[in-house]
Parts: C-alpha cells; sequence; structure tokens
C-alpha cells in the first residue's frame, strides 16, 4: 500500500468499495481501510480535498453524500467541520402559508420522526470530512495531534493497517478519552474523590442524574442480593453497593460496557460487593431486588451508542416484565426506571405499558417520580420541547402477583 506524502493542488474524484477506499493518487494506487464505529458505510463518491476547498463547495459536496479526503492542514480541516455545523444548524426559510400552501401542523410522533430523520441527515453531511489513519495510529497532516493513546482505548492496539475515518468520529473518540480520563461525578455516590464513573467509548455517559437519584432513594426491599439489568457503566450496581447491598450482579450483554463497569468498580473499590456477568437481561437465580433502567424511546438505532436511548419495539422492556416475576425472590420488588417521554411523544402509551406490567404476573406496588432536569427541558427551540418540559422520570416499584 502506498501513501502519497504531498498534497494535491485539486481534488481528484476516488473510487469506494464496501470497505475499502481505493485511489489514485500522484501516479500511484491506493487505499485503505473504511472505519466507521456508527456504522456508516463508505461514501459513495469521494474526493481528495486542501486547505483550497471553500466552505460553501464542502458543504454541497457533503449534502450530496460526497466524501472529502483531507489532505491539507488539520486545524483547517476542523475549522472546515464547523462551518459545515454552521450550515447545518442554520435557520431554514419557512414557507408563509397560502391557499396553495396552507401551515402544516404535525403530532408530537410526527415532529419526533421529523426530528430523527433532520439529526440522521445532519450526522451523514459532518461525516464527510475524511481523515487518513496510518498504521502506527499517527496521522500524517500538518498541525496534526498526537490521538494515539485515544485511539489505542477505543479500537485497541494498533495493527498493521491504516484506515480511513471521519474527522467528526475522531473528535468523539477524542471526547470520549477526555471524560475517561477526567471522570464524572456522581452526586448519589457520596463525597469526592471517590464519587466519580469514568464512562468508556461508545458506553453511554450517566448524564441523566435525576434517575440516578431515584435509585438512592427509594426504599431498599433487601440488603442481602440486588442484580442491575443492563449495568452499562456500572452506575446504579455501584449506588447499590454503596447503600449497603451486600452482594450486587450487574449484567450487559456489549463487552465494552463490561469492561467500563469493571474499571469503575474497581475504581471505587467495591469490587468484593458486585459482580459483573456478560448476559442476555437476567443472570442465573433470584433476587429480592432487580433494578433495570432500559433504553427510553422504542425507536431503531441509528448508531450502536444509541441504543442506550432507543429500544426498538421496546424489547428490552418488554423482556424485562416479562422475565422478571420468575426471578423476583418471594416478597422482592423490580425496580423499572422509565422516562415518560415516549408517551408525550406518541411513541408509547401509558395503557400499553400498564398492560405489559400486567401480562408480566406483576402488580405496581409504588412510584417515584421526578421532573426532568437536562439542559433541553428550558430550550424552546428544540422541536421536542413541550414534550420535554412535561418529562417525567419514574422508579416504578413491581412485585409478582
Amino acid at each position: 500500500m502506498h501513501r502519497s506524502e504531498t498534497t494535491p493542488s485539486s481534488p481528484v474524484a476516488l473510487s469506494a468499495s464496501a470497505t475499502q477506499l481505493t485511489w489514485q493518487e500522484n501516479g500511484h494506487d491506493c487505499q485503505d481501510e473504511w472505519r466507521s464505529e456508527r456504522g456508516a458505510p463508505v461514501p459513495k463518491r469521494v474526493v481528495l480535498a486542501d486547505d483550497t476547498l471553500s466552505a460553501d463547495s464542502a458543504y454541497r459536496l457533503a449534502c450530496a453524500g460526497t466524501g472529502m479526503l483531507w489532505r491539507g492542514d488539520f486545524q483547517n480541516a476542523r475549522l472546515l467541520l464547523q462551518a459545515l455545523a454552521r450550515r447545518c444548524d442554520a435557520p431554514k426559510k419557512v414557507r408563509r402559508a397560502s391557499k396553495t400552501y396552507p401551515e402544516v401542523t404535525h403530532t408530537p410522533q410526527e415532529n419526533f420522526h421529523l426530528h430523527r430523520q433532520a439529526q440522521s441527515q445532519r450526522a451523514r453531511t459532518l461525516s464527510m470530512i475524511l481523515i487518513q489513519v496510518n498504521p502506527d495510529r499517527q496521522i500524517s497532516l500538518r498541525r496534526a495531534p498526537d490521538w494515539r493513546e485515544a485511539m489505542k482505548e477505543a479500537w485497541g492496539p494498533a495493527g498493521t493497517t491504516g484506515c480511513v475515518t471521519s474527522l467528526r468520529e475522531l473528535l468523539g473518540l477524542v471526547g470520549a478519552h477526555e471524560w475517561h480520563q477526567k471522570g464524572m461525578e456522581i452526586s448519589a455516590l457520596g463525597s469526592a474523590p471517590h464519587n466519580r464513573i469514568h464512562p468508556s467509548y461508545g458506553v453511554f455517559s450517566p448524564v441523566r442524574g435525576e434517575y440516578i437519584q431515584l435509585v438512592a432513594d427509594a426504599p431498599l426491599p433487601s440488603t442481602e442480593l440486588a442484580f442491575d439489568i443492563g449495568t452499562g457503566t456500572g452506575v446504579l450496581s455501584a449506588v447499590l453497593a454503596k447503600r449497603g447491598v451486600k452482594r450486587v450482579v450487574g449484567t450487559d450483554l456489549d463487552p465494552r460496557a463490561l469492561s467500563c463497569a469493571k474499571d469503575n468498580i474497581q475504581r471505587l473499590g467495591l469490587k468484593d460487593k458486585v459482580e459483573l456477568v456478560q448476559a442476555n437481561l437476567f443472570p442465573d437465580g433470584k433476587a429480592p431486588l432487580i433494578v433495570c433502567n432500559p433504553p427510553w424511546l422504542p425507536a431503531r438505532a441509528s448508531a450502536p451508542i444509541e441504543r442506550a436511548i432507543y429500544d426498538e419495539n421496546s424489547t428490552m422492556l418488554k423482556g424485562f416484565l416479562a422475565g422478571l416475576a420468575a426471578h423476583l425472590a418471594p416478597k422482592g420488588e423490580g425496580w423499572l426506571i422509565l422516562s415518560d417521554l415516549a408517551e408525550h411523544l406518541g411513541l408509547r402509551t401509558r395503557a400499553e405499558l400498564e398492560a405489559w406490567i400486567a401480562e408480566g404476573g406483576l402488580k405496581v406496588i409504588g412510584k417515584l417520580d421526578t421532573k426532568a432536569e437536562h439542559k433541553k427541558v428550558q430550550d424552546e427551540s428544540d422541536p421536542l420541547h413541550a414534550a420535554r418540559a412535561a418529562e417525567l422520570t419514574s422508579l416504578w416499584r413491581l412485585a409478582a402477583k
């Protein structure tokens, strides 16, 4: 494989296959592996680009689905990405209502799907600036940073081949590395400095503190054993252990989540209290307390990390409710932590949720509610503001009938 050391003076067309980018540069045939953690396909068309490319031209190319393999100054690529983001986020002209074009109103569900489409298109557009990474994880561009540690954390040790990936994904990778290094303070875990959770790349951060506080405040039915279903970073397992539960078993299917949870449990000095198991929902046996915080919105995830938010067809939620009674010890409780945002968006009804609870042989013995506290609740420009402003997060205390 040949890598050019010179920057082309003008864009050159490339060809793209399913997993490889192949192009001719300075009279040589070149190719590299395509890498996308979010599962994005190889751009259908790619051009070589450098500092001479204007933001308007780049935006037109990106909107058309054309990737730009960067050959200029690295920091200029970052500035170009910011310029593309401003163009994506600029207010769109709204056609004035008339007899020919009457005003169209949408249901909350339609607003949600339109918002998701817009977010997906924005992600595709901003992913069209491409960066080539050498086999040793260096980036051979002027003023390129050394991100080898972040790449190692996310991708594992360097191999024998390089790759091409989007600058946007690289920045996300580095941001996740910085979060992992710094950690985030969780008040429910006690006083600093022993109250930080360190999210790993690809594992959803526990940014919604209100649901964690619900678990910290709810009355414990037992301190002997608890199951934490879908542990993620391990934050709820840690909260339960800190509250005095003698043994906690956290489960997850994602190896990255289990590795992240293990790291956090060790950092907090709780490895003697918390066991981590790779499992689809429940571990073997029964427990007097079983906790689950499933994804809240029944929609398809467009990237792996979004599976912490989107649960297509409410698969995890329904699976938890269907299997809970069989895994509860006598007089045990299942705690379902769930936002009602899906109800306000018209994606799920309260009647459906209550029916799934009843079909699982369960009854509601109590419920704790809290208002959402995240920034979007106050953002009136958010297309989903009305639903977010009405959102409640609840801890449903469930027991077998």
